[in-house]
Order: structure tokens, then sequence, then C-alpha cells
């Protein structure tokens, strides 16, 4: 059997978020659906798998619950979630400072991302994690190589003040991430921010691989690890279990590689 994983976020006004835990988690045991959702009073954001009927009948139930919003999906040869989790969190995903959500960065489709990045007056910033942009990243990307997201508006502040008047192009996977930096950095006068519509996922899965700007694979927050063009899972990727690193093969030939141990990005006192 194959499974269909969704991954979606819907910002929206949802004072009385906790309330619905019990009720979501229900309908998710119901169909038989494994992943998390995390809610908050800024709306939800989750990445779910099940069977083509139940990832179909979950999606309608949201949507007519809490309004439309797009979502993403691929599939995986086998079961990529272990259980079922939804989850009470302050925010969606953590930025750790306020935003505005009536500020939002320009939306770019898939077939004119090439066109927007490869122009030598774009600045394009990769909005991901050390241990997501390790695996992959689009060409002339800027990797802040953060550790979390909370990390990224340092980052801005001290390396991209002079970028003001420039074009920014930000990116990640599903775009949950940029949809909150572009609102952040609108804030702080950045004029000309832009975000990948439907993140790394959508582009991989609606651009030819012969046309793409996308080198290597795309972390993903499952057991597949990772995806490539047309969204297959990765067959090289794996995850460090002592430190969630992703691991290429050439991670893997490295002396600092104990298998089932560490890996060459653990913290040196675990090595």
């Amino acid at each position: 059997m194959s499974f269909v994983v969704a991954a979606f976020y819907h910002f929206f006004d949802f004072p009385y978020f906790a309330e619905h835990k019990q009720l979501l988690k229900e309908e998710m045991v119901r169909l038989g659906i494994k992943g998390s959702v995390l809610i908050a009073a800024e709306g939800f954001n989750g990445t779910v798998a099940g069977s083509r009927e139940s990832i179909d009948a979950f999606l309608y139930y949201l949507k007519a619950a809490y309004g439309p919003f797009d979502h993403k999906e691929s599939t995986a040869p086998r079961e990529p979630f272990a259980r079922t989790k939804v989850r009470l969190k302050k925010e969606t995903i953590s930025l750790g400072e306020p935003i505005d959500p009536s500020l939002k960065g320009i939306y770019v489709d898939p077939k004119d991302w090439n066109a927007l990045i490869t122009d030598p007056d774009t600045i394009v910033l990769d909005t991901r994690n050390a241990y997501e942009t390790h695996l992959g990243t689009f060409e002339n990307a800027i990797d802040p190589k953060t550790r979390t997201f909370k990390e990224l508006p340092d980052f801005v502040r001290h390396n991209m003040e002079n970028y003001k008047d420039k074009k920014i192009a930000t990116f990640c996977t599903g775009g949950i991430r940029c949809e909150k930096f572009t609102s952040w950095m609108l804030a702080q006068g950045f004029e000309h921010v832009y975000h990948l519509k439907g993140g790394i996922l959508k582009y991989l899965e609606e651009v030819p691989e012969a046309e793409s700007t996308w080198n290597g694979e795309c972390y993903v927050f499952d057991e597949r690890v990772a995806v490539g063009h047309g969204l297959k899972s990765s067959e090289t990727a794996t995850m460090c279990p002592a430190c969630g690193h992703a691991l290429t093969p050439s991670d893997r030939s490295s002396p600092l590689y104990v298998e089932n141990i560490a890996c060459g990005h653990c913290p040196t006192k675990r090595r």
C-alpha cells in the first residue's frame, strides 16, 4: 500500500484552539491517519499520512470547519509516522518575535521562481535550518546555517541590513516559515520581499528536473528523511539517531560516523 502524505498550514484567528485538540485527534484516529498537527491561536500546521480516502476525508473536514487553505501532497511506500499527535503551541512555527499578519510578501508560483532567483539583482535566502540545507538548496542561495528558526531574525539583522531596497526571494519546505518571515521582514523595512508559493515541495512537484535550479534533495519531517524531484523518496539520505541531523553517503563514510551511535554533526562531547 502506498501512503499519501499531506502537508498544510492555515493562518487564521483561532482563539479557542485548545478546545479543538481532542476533536481533531479523534477525527484523525477515526480515519486511521498518523502524523502531527500543531494548533495555536494563529492557526494550525500539520503533516499527516494515510490512505487516499482518509486524507481526502480529513482535508475536507478541516476545510469545512476552518476555511479553505492549500496543501501539498507526496507519497511514501511505508507508513512515515509512528503516532497520531495534536499538540497545543504558542506559535504554529516558532519565530519568537511578533509579526503583523496583514503584512505579506509577494507569492511566486513555482513556474516563475527560476526567473526571479536567476535575476542578478535578487538576493535569495534559504529560511531553513542547517540540518535541512545540508541535503540541498537552490543555486546561489544564502544559507544562514541556523540551528532554529528563532535564530533567523538575528542573522538578517547582522548580515542583510544593506539589502533593504533589494529584491529578497525567500523559500522553505512547505511555505509556512516564509509566510511568517516575509511578514517580519516587511515590518523591519525590507521593501521587496517574495516567497515561493507552496515551498520547495511544490517546486519539486511541478518544475521538470531538466529545468530545475534546485541542487540535492529536500529534507522532510518524517521517516523518508528527504525527497527529490517529482517528490520521489530519497534512496540515500538517512538521519542520525543521536542528534537528528540528516546524513548523506559522504557523512556516513566519515571516520566520525558510528552507525546508530553518532555522526560528524553530533556535539563533540557526545562523539
